[in-house]
């Protein structure tokens, strides 16, 4: 187990696929240069952007290994392992630590949602940090997860000396609140809000991993460097532009938006995996709007 220094915005890549459904490693290759070039500070491989819920082992194996080959080392690369069993969780976490990640983000098992009780979530999240070679940010995403981690349990895992951080994806600026009386030397939060990234700043996270970011990298680099160097009207002027990006586009359209808007910017996007469907014509109109 090692220590991460967390900050910055990363990138929550999506995972291209070609037309017979395979993942296009050369493009991800690619999109992930492009990325990292216009300033963002790392990639999330596997997350929910990157259709993690439609993607076998074998799958995950080669994204994170074509990841690992394309970030470099003064880059942070973290991978998602959340499962529905721990068991599962702690063999993805093992096996994104041999593959060369930096860290692991985890989200809640979530399918037996009412059984999700504190004490369910304290034994899951303790035993993968316990058994993962490297170090655990937990994932709260309530949209998907139906619930959300509540503070006070975060709080607590926030002192097992292998869970160094928080992604936020609630839009819930008081629960972030709650998140951040939890950071200290070991335990970073982070936003995963790109239409709150300044707002999440200046209540104290200390960076992002946000979708818009891909499509949109230069905006959310001035918003956490306008913000770094107390330039507010560089961060709020780029704040004002990403916000809409990030509500009707990464929020309002999903995946299939993200990857229409990244093919607006000349990067790899490729198709959804069903069932998650295409953009039809009237949203592909709405992210060239949005992006102009």
């Amino acid at each position: 187990m090692s220590s991460i220094a967390l900050s910055g915005v990363l990138g929550p890549v999506t995972t291209p696929f070609t037309a017979s459904e395979t993942p296009d490693l050369v493009g991800l290759a690619s999109n992930i240069r492009s990325h990292l070039a216009h300033g963002l500070n790392g990639i999330v491989v596997c997350g929910s952007t990157g259709e993690a819920a439609l993607l076998d082992e074998t799958e995950r194996t080669s994204l994170i290994e074509t990841a690992r080959a394309t970030v470099p080392a003064d880059r942070l690369l973290l991978m998602g392992t959340g499962a529905e069993s721990t068991k599962q969780c702690v063999t993805r976490c093992r096996d994104a630590g041999a593959r060369g990640a930096n860290a692991v983000l985890v989200v809640a098992p979530h399918y037996y949602g009412p059984q999700m009780t504190a004490a369910a979530l304290r034994a899951h999240y303790q035993r993968v940090a316990d058994e993962s070679p490297v170090p655990v940010v937990l994932y709260n995403i309530p949209k998907y997860m139906h619930f959300k981690l509540e503070p006070d349990l975060v709080a607590e895992l926030s002192m097992h000396e292998n869970i160094v951080g928080i992604k936020d994806s609630s839009g819930d600026l008081a629960l972030l609140e709650g998140y951040l009386q939890a950071q200290g030397s070991s335990f970073t939060v982070l936003t995963g809000n790109g239409g709150q990234l300044l707002p999440a700043l200046q209540l104290g996270v200390r960076g992002g991993i946000v979708a818009v970011g891909l499509f949109a990298a230069g905006l959310c680099v001035d918003v956490y460097d306008g913000f770094r160097n107390n330039d507010l009207k560089r961060a709020t002027i780029a704040q004002d532009r990403l916000k809409p990006m990030a509500s009707q586009i990464v929020a309002g359209l999903g995946v299939p938006g993200v990857k229409a808007a990244l093919e607006a910017v000349g990067l790899v996007g490729g198709p959804v995996r069903l069932p998650l469907l295409p953009l039809d014509a009237a949203g592909r109109t709405t992210v060239r709007e949005l992006l102009v």
